[in-house]
């Protein structure tokens, strides 16, 4: 048994992602596997998805609207569908630069719709950044765009699953980069986004920040690197200053044990795989990406466009189910947060 999300007052909007992936496919199986999620409208081109649910023999109808509004009102088994003009039919499996800028707009149109307050939140599904460089976009992916849109300077992304919460200090890079891209500015700022977020749209007054170290033991008092000393420490100091619950640094490969975790709410990470490896063995399909600091909603299913299997039916769904009832949570914590 799954527990009731809860429901809004209005509806989420779900961007349609690479459109020759499997944005489509896993946003119409939320709706047949969960018929009782929040109301949500998808970005897309109603046509395609009517020919996509017709050829596999999905129980469900298209619904094209013109306000996401309109999405509170649709059955169980009907797919509210905001239209997306896309310069050329999308061919699953086959990125198509010359759709770059629908994506994009896409994009826009739904953080515009939570912007004025038609929708409670958005989802985005997953983007081909290749695809979107060729089309001029000039961001490094969703997380920077987003916080474009939203006008804020800074903002983090956090994954998580049941059980366990992430964020990457530095995100893309190479690892060879990640000790000269780590500042104790960039620890504190990030811990600062982490911990207002958690109040915020999680209901946790006083979260709990546990920092790893760089290096292996966390340095073992310098004889392994000195980030922790130098930057590390002085930063997890200053957000305690700030009277911010921030320990560590903690030795990577003993944080995220069963024990352990139930010490802490978010687990701050220096690189990438630090913090996705264990996240994605814990529960590799329910994984939702979640931007804070923005001043809407956002989340979005923690894997990408998956154009091998496009078409064929076989995409899982469970992560998009898990975003948009994080989304949905969220969504719900910060309305009552206003209301009170």
């Amino acid at each position: 048994m799954h527990p009731e999300p809860p429901q809004l007052k209005k509806p989420i909007v779900i961007t349609c992602g690479e459109p020759a992936g499997v944005g489509a496919e896993i946003t119409v199986k939320a709706k047949l596997w969960r018929p009782n999620l929040p109301a949500f409208a998808l970005l897309d081109a109603p046509d395609r998805l009517a020919a996509m649910t017709t050829a596999h023999n999905w129980p469900i109808k298209i619904l094209p609207i013109d306000d996401p509004a309109q999405a509170l009102h649709a059955g169980p088994d009907e797919l509210p569908v905001l239209g997306v003009d896309f310069a050329v039919p999308p061919k699953l499996g086959r990125p198509d630069s010359a759709n770059g800028a629908a994506v994009i707009k896409a994009i826009s149109d739904a953080a515009d719709y939570v912007k004025n307050g038609t929708a409670a939140a958005m989802v985005t599904n997953p983007i081909q950044k290749t695809v979107l460089y060729q089309s001029g976009f000039e961001y490094p992916g969703h997380t920077e765009f987003l916080a474009h849109l939203g006008g804020v300077p800074e903002s983090v992304m956090m994954l998580a699953v049941p059980g366990l919460r992430v964020v990457p200090i530095t995100i893309h890079l190479p690892l060879s980069a990640v000790p000269g891209a780590l500042s104790v500015e960039k620890i504190v700022t990030a811990g600062r986004i982490t911990a207002a977020a958690l109040a915020r749209d999680f209901g946790l007054p006083q979260p709990r920040l546990a920092f790893t170290g760089l290096n292996p033991h966390a340095g073992e008092d310098g004889s392994i690197g000195r980030e922790e000393i130098d930057i590390i420490i002085p930063a997890i100091q200053h957000l305690q200053n700030d009277g911010i619950a921030a320990s560590g640094p903690f030795a990577a490969d003993s944080l995220f044990h069963s024990d352990h975790r139930d010490s802490f709410d978010v687990a701050m990470c220096m690189y990438h795989d630090q913090a996705l490896i264990p996240l994605k063995t814990l529960d590799f399909w329910r994984g939702v990406n979640i931007t804070l600091g923005l001043p809407f909603v956002r989340t979005s299913p923690d894997h990408g466009t998956a154009l091998d299997i496009a078409g064929t039916g076989q995409a899982d769904p469970r992560s998009m189910i898990a975003a948009i009832e994080s989304a949905a949570e969220m969504a719900h914590n910060r309305a009552q947060q206003a209301i009170a």
